[in-house]
């Protein structure tokens, strides 16, 4: 699957920084997922969690307490307000994961 690289930044550190199949967050209007040459998109992240699909069935996992989200040029670039990682979920239980 194609992939589009991902950017995850808080105020004390980067969370995230490489390729990604997908992403999942909310935003003000709901839950949205970003493939890769996803359409321009700009809004503000809502209070919750980002799922980072990554190549191979792993995924990262980010709570977040809201931010912004900017695609554009096959990126994925998020500032978020405050952020830590979530323990990792193993490949197996991601891959039955339905959201």
């Amino acid at each position: 699957m194609a992939t589009t690289h991902v950017e995850i930044v808080a105020p004390e550190r980067n969370l995230f920084s490489g390729e990604a199949e997908m992403v999942v967050c909310r935003a003000e209007g709901g839950d949205i997922a970003f493939l890769a040459d996803h359409m321009p998109y700009l809004a503000a992240l809502e209070a919750g969690e980002i799922r980072v699909d990554l190549e191979g069935g792993a995924q990262e996992r980010f709570v977040v307490s809201g931010g912004f989200v900017q695609v554009h040029d096959n990126r994925v670039i998020m500032l978020v307000v405050e952020g830590g990682e979530e323990t990792p979920v193993p490949t197996d239980v991601a891959a039955t994961d339905s959201t």
